[in-house]
Formats: C-alpha cells, structure tokens, sequence
C-alpha cells in the first residue's frame, strides 16, 4: 500500500536518490545534473516550497511531488514537478501525491499550478494532462544545464 506523507530534511538522501536514477536513465526530466542530499534541503528550505511523498508499508519511497513559486509565473500560481521510481509508474502514486500537493497549494492560497515538461517525455505529458493540465505554450529548443537543447510544454491546470 502507497503513504502520502510531507517530506523533510531526513526524507532528503532517499529523494536525491530516485531522482538521481531517473537522471541517470535520461530521456524524461529536464535534470541533466545528479542531486546530492543538501539539493534536496536546500529546496525544501525555499519559501513556499512544499514537498510530499509517496512510501510503501516497508518505508521505501516509491516517489514524490514538490511545488514552490516561480518567478516565471502569475504570484498565484506554484510550479510542480513530479518524480516516480523507474517500474513504479501506473500505480497511482502520482494522483496520491497530486492530491496531496493540490491540498497544500489551495491552503497557501494558490489558485493554479503549473508544470513544464519536456515534450518527448510521453509518461509526463499524460500524467499531467489527466491531472486536467493544459497546454499554455510551447517552448522549442530549450537548452538543458548540459547543453542538450529540447523542446518543452509549459502547462497550468486551475484548482479550485
């Protein structure tokens, strides 16, 4: 069975960890770079920011779901981003994790959220759209911290 739970500053190897698998296998996030346990704090510690994660019966985290402001977006919107160990998608986690996250934005008064994926990330663009995202814009050839250029989709979903 999947927990949903705030995540904290001693959820932050584990996290760094299945995100950095995910690195690892390229092809979906936009992170080129692996993440080390104080990135992980440090974005925790951001104003605003707020992360939640998604845990078996055995405590292994299966994954998790953070959002945060942005200077990029309206004030009353946060940006989203969304990561599930590899073989562990389809199982619901992400709609756990997004009705955890949608919670938490509506109590800090957000009234939108939005996510920017890359466009070849099928798994993405599919999860969010069932989360009821839409498409605001297309960004072609964005370039990635290592120089790979990618398009993305910058999408924004209304919560309440």
């Amino acid at each position: 069975m999947i927990h949903i739970r705030r995540a904290g500053p001693l959820d932050a190897a584990p996290l760094a960890a299945l995100l950095n698998a995910i690195i690892a296998k390229g092809g979906t996030t936009a992170y080129v770079t692996p993440w080390d346990k104080s990135d992980v704090e440090e974005r925790m510690q951001r104003p605003n920011a707020v992360w939640h994660l998604a845990e078996d019966d055995t405590g292994s985290v299966k994954g998790f779901q953070w959002f945060e402001p942005h200077p990029d977006i309206p004030e009353d919107s946060a940006s989203v981003a969304t990561f599930v160990e590899i073989g562990a998608t389809g199982l619901g986690i992400g709609s756990k994790l997004f009705a955890a996250t949608r919670a938490a934005a509506l109590d800090l008064g957000y009234r939108h959220m939005d996510a920017v994926i890359r466009a070849d990330n099928a798994g993405g663009l599919a999860y969010y759209q069932s989360r009821g995202f839409e498409t605001i814009q297309l960004l072609p050839d964005m370039a990635l911290s290592d120089g790979t250029r990618v398009d993305k989709v910058w999408t924004r979903v209304r919560l309440d």
